[in-house]
């Protein structure tokens, strides 16, 4: 596609399916028993599902052969009676029973609200805060919502655990909160989910990820400056309750430069780094004092194969964004991505990787906001765009099976269920984004001293720097 084509303006021509749309071959959508004509788009896609055909809804437009159902909206009632909080955020899916999905889903909130989260065993029963579950039958019909976590502040985002709970995060630096609670879905507003991890730290929390291999969690800070954290287990057995026994908080510094700014970053490059003890109740201050990496603003967080993802929402030349990658094996960082244009990404904030390996993102942009993929090969495209207000996507994940993709609206808080054409699980083409390199606008120049060392070794030029960005000397 030419860079310098608008990508909303083209992708506009779009369109989906609400639960009683359907959209076939033939260019029609089935709507009451009706056929109707829509606009179709000549302008193909390389990448990803092809352009946005309207929602006859207003909702949520959708490449064609796609169709959502809204399977929790705020305001309604939860299957106790109690309200459906308001303000939905981060959210991770689970397997359920009988092939169902079980999501978690955080509620933004602080202070009076319409719609708190009325829990029955807060953590402090003066906030409004927490998270709710829902079970989500195999025919994609929600058959049971209820209140997982409550009495917390501003639960933004988080990351599911490899051993099947969530970690929801308080981004606030209000006295008494700040921190990383543990919900399990098998027991909803248990004790647990009322424990603070205090060794996590107490700061303005948005996203974390876990590796499967070490049990290390990884952290994002929602404030500005910002700071990459990780959190080393002192119990690393992978079980619910492993992180309340404490553990070490460090923060990512470059081992070899004098510069503290992930503003000096460039696209492609990647920097040695290493870890620093910070004081658990004083993270931030403590990041400053020992001179770890300075970034803008950071949000959402994702490990998979082998790879910890994370975005920083207005960083760049434009401020439009960063995409970054964390290679535990090799110890490495590397701006990934950055965004020049608003019409490719604007604001990136929760993530994830799919089931066959692309990197979906979520908007955070205060205008026009969609769900923007980005694939092994370099090329951006768009899978769903807001139509109904200015307010964000977040929460995406794909249930286990990955065939049904959910995402909320934050305000007024709706749950999408999102079926399809979705490509079939690939976890080599997982591992390949991990690996490969940036976007050939963002890639590194690869210099004279490189291309000699590929043909010595009877290699691509494009072998040999990803060898040498993955901590291969060139000699």
């Amino acid at each position: 596609m030419d860079k310098n084509m608008n990508r909303r303006d083209f992708i506009k021509a779009g369109g989906m399916s609400t639960l009683a749309v359907t959209l076939g071959s033939t260019g029609l959508f089935t709507l009451g028993g009706k056929q109707t004509a829509f606009a179709k788009s000549s302008i193909a896609s390389t990448a990803g599902y092809g352009p946005l055909v309207k929602d006859p809804g207003g909702i949520l437009d959708l490449p064609k052969g796609f169709q959502y159902r809204i399977i929790s909206e705020e305001g309604g009632k939860l299957s106790d009676g109690r309200p459906i909080p308001a303000m939905f955020d981060g959210m991770a899916a689970f397997p359920g029973k009988q092939n169902s999905t079980v999501l978690i889903r955080n509620h933004e909130l602080s202070g009076n609200t319409s719609y708190p989260v009325e829990g029955k065993n807060p953590y402090n029963k003066n906030e409004t805060g927490g998270t709710t579950a829902l079970v989500v039958g195999p025919n994609r019909e929600l058959e049971d919502e209820y209140i997982t976590s409550a009495g917390t502040i501003r639960n933004c985002a988080g990351g599911a655990t490899p051993w099947g709970t969530w970690l929801t995060c308080e981004e606030t630096l209000n006295r008494g909160h700040g921190y990383v609670f543990e919900v399990d879905p098998d027991d909803p507003e248990g004790n647990i989910s009322k424990t603070p991890i205090r060794d996590m730290g107490a700061f303005s929390h948005e996203a974390t990820a876990t590796d499967p291999e070490t049990g290390i969690v990884y952290l994002t800070e929602d404030s500005s400056p910002s700071f990459f954290y990780r959190f080393i287990p002192n119990d690393r057995s992978q079980k619910v309750g492993a992180l309340q026994k404490g553990g070490t908080l460090q923060a990512a510094a470059l081992e070899e430069s004098s510069s503290t700014s992930a503003g000096n970053f460039d696209s492609g490059q990647n920097f040695s780094i290493v870890w620093k003890d910070v004081d658990p109740e004083k993270p931030s201050d403590d990041a400053i004092a020992k001179d770890c990496i300075q970034f803008s603003r950071l949000e959402g967080a994702y490990f998979a194969g082998g790879v910890f993802w994370f975005d920083d929402t207005s960083a760049g030349d434009k401020n439009l964004g960063r995409v970054y990658r964390y290679i535990p094996a090799t110890n490495t960082l590397e701006l990934f991505y950055e965004s020049t244009d608003s019409n490719d990404l604007e604001m990136p904030d929760n993530i994830c990787i799919t089931p066959w390996g692309d990197l979906w993102i979520a908007e955070d942009g205060g205008g026009v906001d969609r769900i923007v993929g980005l694939t092994p090969e370099g090329e951006a495209y768009t899978f769903a765009e807001n139509r109904l207000n200015n307010s964000e996507l977040a929460g995406p994940t794909f249930s286990t099976n990955g065939q049904t993709f959910f995402v909320n609206i934050q305000s007024p808080g709706i749950t999408f269920a999102i079926w399809g054409p979705f490509a079939r699980k690939n976890s080599g083409r997982q591992r390949q984004m991990g690996h490969a390199a940036p976007p050939a606008a963002y890639a590194p120049q690869v210099d004279d001293k490189l291309v000699e060392f590929a043909e010595r070794k009877g290699m691509s030029t494009l072998e040999a720097a990803a060898f040498h960005r993955h901590g291969m000397p060139i000699l």
